[in-house]
Order: structure tokens, then C-alpha cells, then sequence
């Protein structure tokens, strides 16, 4: 009995590792498996070899709901689900309501959604030049109805993204109800995060450029002009200030320049509209899925973006555009961890292997390591879990070591669970070069991340009942933005793979 007490107080330093697949080929527009046999090998060997816990998979809404609305095709999903049981292994979905393209592949949206958009183009994010980002809707549509659903009834955005889940729900029962499936990351914006599409991934935006407001199109401007008149004053005329563009340093705009608009009462007027919109989207979304999945025993997950550059300026120019209205005297990011935690959602979270590199440019003023500590310190505050990933490949030891840091920031405790621990990792992503580069370094690295345990496939260790509460308030909001500190992290961690 001793030893068994033992084995669970280690266990809960135990942190899951999973590996995300590819962005494209894993289920193709046409519902099929280019790289099945592929997948499965690989999965396979890092199974046996590296024991790794679970997988990440797009589940990309332009595929599953493409030809017509309420129109749905998991034939693709279901293949693939089956394969990954077959190994054992855990999901953690993300429903994409997003495109992506990479290297000339894409995933669009529906075809049925782009038609929308031929015809009213506002429903999708827009800058001040006018142009439209097509990646995903705008939250400006979230409650309009404006989507034939092949009945002839009009949709808003928020049905559409339950009825998908909804679906989910119903067409992957038996993958939800044994536990296959433990995680459920719910897409509220590009790339799946909650933020505005401000620093584009075409040739508009380069680092460390503090990107655009994504406020033009004619609902969310008419939005804030309703926002304007409620409050009873005059507001920033977001046509006449000067903003800067994308590849703009905050030094060169009258807004982000220290001391600048961004810091007056209009100013602070607008950058809270702007935020808080961002905020009760995601929680709009978020309650359809606590309604959805309520009684699963399954983990609801939303992403928050990793803007690290520009961290170090008085505005925090390049999280101000994403929305993320945190400044020195500001906290930008428990109101989130708030509002998530109202959702019974965990926190996901990249940047977790990046250091602060010195041959960065001078003015950047980027600081991944001081973001993560206050993005991750202000969920704990909040009392939700974080799931932690990468941004980039991790390629040395020196990456390694900093993600096994940012996971148990005051190292492992053999007498139960580490005050601070990351709930999981999403190892990104899955490639042959996994296996060619420092494969000896990764399975170390997985080890180490199990605290040197074995592994664990219960799936009563990893999922939370899911509730349903009532929506956050503006008020509630509010109350989270006092400013406060960061907990305190080692500085190198205890398990470092090449130590």
C-alpha cells in the first residue's frame, strides 16, 4: 500500500505528452488518408519507443462541413480515430473553424461560406486599408444571420460552430464515451486561437512589426459606434489616428509611441471595446460547448497567441492589435483566464521552448520568457489548468530544457503534485525529422516530462466533468484587470535532457 500511495503522489507530477500531426494529408478535402500508413508508422515507433501519450488533430470544419451547410462528412475522422485507438493512444481535437495554407497547401473554408463572402465580404476580419482577411469569420457576425442553412433559414456564426460540434458530439460518441478523445479545443479565431488575425502570416506583416486593429468591417464598426453612443461621449475616430501599419514600430505612430493615444481616455476607451469584444466571444463560444458537452468527462480547451515581441514597450503595441489589452498597470490576460475558468475551459499556451535571443533585432523588445511566466502565473491565479506547447521546432537541448522548466517551474514534488505544473504538452509536430534530429534527445525529453515514470493510459488521470454556467459579465471582466505579479520560476530545471 505504501508503494502504491508512492507511485500516485509521483504520478501527479506526471505531464502528458502529446505530438500534433501534420496541418495537412492527415484527412484530405476529399474525406481521405494520403499519409495513413505513414502516420500510423510513425505513431507507432513514438508509441513503443518514446511512449508518448496522446495526438492533436485539426478537425478542419472546410473538409467535414465543405459542399453545403448542415451537410456533415466524418467518414474521413472516423478512419483516422479508429487508427489512433487502435495504438492506444489519446485525442485532443481542435474544432478549426479556420483556413490555413502552408507551402501552397490550404484548407479553406466551406465552399458554401466563401460564397457568402463573395457576396457581403464584411463577414470576414477587415483593416483599416479595407483589406479582408479570409482565414475565419469575424466576431463581428457572431450573432447575425446571414448563413442560408439549405432550408432557407438564416444562421448567425454561433449556431453554425454548435451545430458543428453538435455533430461532433453525436457522429464520435463512441470515441468521447471511452475516453479516446479527452480533449476538445474549441477554434475561436485564427489559427484556432482566440485573438484578431492583426500580424497575418502573407507578405503584409514581418516581425516585429505591431500589426493592425481588426475592427473595419461594417458590424463591428457599427458596434463600437453603438458602444460610443452608450457611453455618451465622442470616441477615437479610427479612420483619422494615426495607427501606424503593420511593419510600423511603435515609435513611428502617434497611438503606440510612449506617452501616446493609446493612453488617453479615448484611447483606453476604444483598447477596452476592442478586448473585451474578443473576451465574450470566446465566451459565447465557449457556453455552447459547455452546453454541448455537459456530463462528458472530457477537457475543454481554448489557445491564447503567443505575442511576445514588443513586450518590453510601454504600450505592448503587438498585443494591443491581437487584442490583448495588457500593459505594465493592466493585466490583458487573467480576465481571460477568468472568463475560461467561468467555462470550465483549460488554457493553451505556446512559446513555452523560447529563450530571450540575444542576436534578436534591438527592437523587437521581445520577452517570450517574462510572457509565459505571466500568461501561465495569472491561469494558476485563476485556478485553471494550462496546456503548454511549442512554437517552433525544437531543434537542441537548450529548447528541451526550457519547455521542461516552463512545465514544472519550481521542479517535481515527491510527496504529490508540484504547486505549479502544466496540465499537458503539444509537442509540435509531427515529421520525419523527428526521427532523424536528436531522437535520442526527444524520447529523453518525454521521459523527463513523466517525471521519470512510466506510462500512464488511464484516462480517469487526465478528463474533468464538463458544466455549464452562466455567461461573464463586463463587470467581471473589469474586476481581473488589476495589475499583479508573476510566481516565482527556478531558474533551470531539474531535468534537464542533456544533464
Amino acid at each position: 500500500m505504501e508503494d502504491i500511495n508512492r507511485k500516485e503522489k509521483l504520478f501527479l507530477n506526471y505531464v502528458p505528452v502529446y505530438i500534433v500531426l501534420p496541418l495537412f494529408g492527415i484527412v484530405a478535402k476529399d474525406n481521405k488518408h494520403a499519409e495513413l500508413e505513414t502516420t500510423e508508422r510513425n505513431l507507432k515507433r513514438l508509441k513503443e519507443e518514446a511512449c508518448l501519450d496522446g495526438v492533436m488533430v485539426d478537425v478542419w470544419w472546410g473538409i467535414v462541413e465543405s459542399e453545403a451547410p448542415k451537410v456533415y462528412n466524418w467518414n474521413g475522422y472516423k478512419e483516422l480515430f479508429k487508427m489512433i485507438k487502435r495504438l492506444e493512444l489519446k485525442i485532443h481535437a481542435l474544432m478549426s473553424f479556420h483556413k490555413s495554407s502552408q507551402n501552397r497547401k490550404t484548407t479553406s473554408l466551406p465552399s458554401w461560406v466563401v460564397q457568402v463572402g463573395k457576396d457581403n465580404p464584411d463577414i470576414y476580419y477587415t483593416d483599416r486599408k479595407g483589406f479582408r482577411n479570409d482565414e475565419c469569420l469575424s466576431l463581428g457576425v457572431d450573432n447575425e444571420p446571414l448563413f442560408d442553412d439549405g432550408s432557407g433559414t438564416k444562421r448567425t456564426a454561433i449556431q453554425i460552430y454548435s451545430d458543428y460540434m453538435s455533430s461532433f458530439k453525436e457522429n464520435m460518441a463512441e470515441f468521447l464515451e471511452d475516453g479516446v478523445v479527452g480533449t476538445i479545443e474549441v477554434g475561436l479565431g485564427p489559427n484556432g486561437e482566440l485573438c484578431y488575425p492583426s500580424f497575418p502570416s502573407d507578405q503584409r506583416w514581418t516581425f516585429p512589426g505591431i500589426g493592425e486593429f481588426q475592427c473595419y468591417d461594417k458590424y463591428l464598426k457599427k458596434d463600437y459606434e453603438n458602444a460610443e453612443k452608450k457611453a455618451g461621449h465622442s470616441m477615437l475616430d479610427l479612420s483619422k489616428e494615426k495607427f501606424g501599419d503593420y511593419n510600423s514600430k511603435p515609435h513611428e505612430t502617434t497611438f503606440f509611441k510612449e506617452n501616446g493615444t493609446y493612453d488617453t481616455e479615448k484611447g483606453k476607451f476604444f483598447l477596452e471595446w476592442y478586448s473585451n469584444k474578443l473576451i465574450l466571444h470566446g465566451d459565447q463560444i465557449l457556453r455552447e460547448a459547455n452546453k454541448i458537452f455537459t456530463g462528458l468527462k472530457i477537457d475543454l480547451v481554448a489557445k491564447v497567441s503567443g505575442v511576445h515581441w514588443l513586450y518590453n514597450h510601454p504600450s505592448h503595441g503587438a498585443e494591443l492589435t491581437a487584442g490583448y489589452y495588457n500593459l505594465y498597470d493592466r493585466d490583458g490576460y487573467r480576465p481571460i483566464a477568468r472568463m475560461l475558468n467561468k467555462r470550465n475551459c483549460f488554457l493553451n499556451f505556446s512559446c513555452l521552448e523560447m529563450k530571450h535571443n540575444k542576436n534578436a533585432k534591438e527592437d523587437a523588445l521581445s520577452a517570450p520568457e517574462e510572457l509565459v511566466k505571466a500568461v501561465l502565473s495569472k491561469a494558476w491565479k485563476e485556478g485553471i489548468e494550462v496546456i503548454g506547447a511549442n512554437t517552433s521546432e525544437i531543434i537542441d537541448a537548450e529548447g528541451y530544457n526550457q519547455v521542461l522548466l516552463n512545465a514544472r517551474p519550481n521542479g517535481s514534488n515527491p510527496k504529490g503534485k508540484p504547486k505549479l505544473k502544466v496540465h499537458s504538452f503539444m509537442y509540435l509536430r509531427l515529421s520525419e525529422t523527428i526521427f532523424s534530429r536528436n531522437y535520442d534527445m526527444f524520447k529523453k525529453f518525454v521521459r523527463n516530462m513523466h517525471a521519470d515514470q512510466d506510462y500512464c493510459g488511464d484516462a480517469e488521470k487526465y478528463a474533468h466533468e464538463v458544466e455549464s454556467n452562466s455567461a461573464i459579465t463586463i463587470e467581471e471582466i473589469l474586476a481581473a484587470t488589476k495589475s499583479s505579479g508573476s510566481f516565482k520560476w527556478d531558474d533551470d530545471t531539474e531535468a534537464k535532457v542533456d544533464g
